[in-house]
């Protein structure tokens, strides 16, 4: 996939040398989304851009390069900055801000295309981690020690007294929390069997009939992982064979 590039230079000659060099790099591919000359021009076409990567000049008019470079590090999910100047002084301040690299006019496409390299590693490093400090997870209290619980290990919850029962394939964890909440939460994961238990979704394998000496003839689900089935109740049964298609 081709990174996104907004160029802000004053001088529109930077600015066309720039969109040559970039069309030529192939490992990985640019493309040009916006040209700014000036920093209101930058941020007014960043607030509407999706944009990977800002080659940023540093003598302009107004408000100069480092002081956008400032104010793009302030934006929410900020793109990556490549400095792009005919000033070598100023490479300590760069990256000091953050810089993924500091080019100096002429730039070379050898040295344009190491550049881009290095924010593609910079991003794809970011979206692992940000995977993984974003994979869901309960954080699991008991007997003095926590524990954290991938919800993708996770076959059942299910509701006991005041506490859930939280199985996994080789464990069953206590969790003290409402199954309700973790139902609204994580809808994508579960699907509720019966008004005291959730299973997970890519767990189902079967859900078939059963007759009980007491109760009678009703629904249980076989799940992937345990020998346990648990009961269906009939409200759930066709959310829960929706799930088995899915």
């Amino acid at each position: 996939m081709a990174l996104k590039v907004l160029i802000v230079d004053d001088e529109a000659l930077a600015r066309s040398r720039l969109c040559t060099l970039l069309g030529d790099c192939t490992s990985p591919h640019a493309e040009v989304v916006g040209e700014a000359g000036n920093a209101v021009q930058a941020m007014e076409q960043l607030q509407r851009l999706s944009c990977d990567l800002v080659l940023l000049d540093i003598h302009m008019p107004g408000v100069d390069g480092m002081a956008l470079a400032a104010n793009i590090q302030q934006m929410p999910s900020p793109p990556k900055v490549v400095f792009v100047t005919a000033h070598a002084e100023h490479a300590v301040r760069a990256f000091d801000l953050e810089a993924v690299d500091y080019l100096t006019k002429p730039v070379r496409l050898e040295r344009l295309q190491l550049a881009l390299q290095k924010v593609q590693r910079q991003r794809s490093a970011g979206e692992v981690a940000e995977a993984s400090a974003g994979a869901e997870s309960l954080l699991i209290q008991e007997r003095g020690r926590s524990e954290r619980v991938a919800l993708a290990d996770v076959i059942y919850l299910k509701a006991e007294l005041k506490y859930i029962t939280v199985r996994t394939a080789d464990k069953e964890h206590i969790f003290d929390g409402a199954l309700s909440d973790l139902e609204q939460k994580f809808a994508h994961l579960f699907v509720r069997v019966h008004r005291n238990a959730l299973v997970a979704r890519r767990r189902v394998r079967a859900v078939e009939k059963h007759n009980d000496p007491v109760e009678g003839e009703g629904w249980t689900v076989r799940l992937d992982g345990v020998d346990e089935r648990l009961a269906v109740s009939r409200r759930q049964l066709a959310a829960v064979r929706e799930a088995l298609v899915s």
